[in-house]
């Protein structure tokens, strides 16, 4: 069994993190990253470069995190009892991007690595992650591209790897309360130990790669999209879907706050402007209605393609 490489993954996710925000302030064009390390009093930091106020992105946070403590947190071992009483180190890039112009979707990726050890017992290990898309004006040529690209992330590592982790996404990016889901999903996985240490770094490094591909030329195609106060009321409108599910049900959120993480970099994945109204709907037949009957439904973006 290869022993994990804490060392390798800590420099490939500051690696990544640093490509990531080159790629976005390059296709915004006048913003820029604002880098800000943090310390955690309990042990480790981190690196959150935020970009506000762009031409394109009105607000965009990406966020390298290395922290370590006595003890696994409660929003980790919620579902891995066995876990409780570890020490632990937990590494991860979380993203959120929110561009200005309502035809241009919201992004999040995220992918992580997690080693809880104890004297006298092998270290238990897990890699996370995913990415997904929430628009506000759907586009088919965007939903395809996005899961094609998301399929090519994992082609390399079984035919069943995409269906299973879009599967999976569909499910866990979905607002009870709403009935709804958030976007039109992507990747999503969790406890990914399965392959052995190489091979599920190797498919922490694919999603990682791939999510500027699928995410960038969408940007591109959308940003200079003229809009009006309508769109731009409905993009806040809906953007108040995006809060509820971060505060009330996201587990790198949870995990955060729980581990003595730094606030302002935590909660940096909300917008800057948001809105709600009570008990609203769009009225039928509109291009807000068609978000809610066409693309808030988990479905088959590539078909037989």
């Amino acid at each position: 069994m290869t022993t994990p490489d804490v060392d390798a993954v800590k420099k490939y996710l500051l690696s990544l993190q640093k490509n990531i925000c080159d790629e976005l302030a390059a296709e915004d064009g006048t913003g820029k990253f604002v880098e800000d390390k943090w310390d955690r009093p309990e042990g480790g930091g981190g690196v959150s470069r935020v970009l506000e106020e762009g031409a394109v992105l009105e607000k965009g946070g990406v966020l390298f995190s290395h922290v370590h403590g006595k003890a696994m947190p409660a929003s980790a071992t919620a579902h891995r009892p066995e876990l409780a009483g570890r020490s632990f180190q937990a590494l991860g890039v979380s993203l959120v991007i929110h561009p200005r112009n309502p035809y241009t979707p919201t992004s999040h990726a995220n992918v992580r690595f997690f080693i809880a050890e104890k004297p006298g017992a092998d270290p238990v290990w897990w890699f996370g992650g995913g990415f997904d898309l929430t628009p506000y004006y759907g586009f088919e040529t965007d939903c395809e591209h996005w899961h094609r690209v998301a399929r090519d992330a994992c082609t390399p590592f079984g035919a069943d790897v995409y269906p299973r982790f879009k599967k999976w996404c569909d499910e866990y990016f979905y607002l009870k309360h709403r009935n709804e889901p958030r976007g039109i999903g992507g990747l999503f996985y969790d406890d990914l130990n399965e392959w052995g240490f190489d091979k599920c770094f190797a498919f922490m490094r694919s999603v990682g790669d791939h999510y500027i591909k699928a995410y960038r030329p969408i940007v591109a195609r959308r940003k200079d999209t003229p809009y009006g106060e309508r769109e731009r009321d409905f993009q806040l409108y809906r953007r108040g879907r995006y809060v509820e599910f971060n505060l009330v049900y996201d587990r790198g959120t949870l995990f955060g706050l729980q581990t003595g993480g730094r606030t302002e970099s935590i909660l940096v994945s909300l917008p800057p402007l948001v809105k709600w109204r009570y008990d609203w709907h769009p009225k039928p037949g509109t291009p807000e209605a068609e978000l809610y009957d066409v693309y808030l439904k988990p479905k088959d973006w590539l078909g037989a393609s």
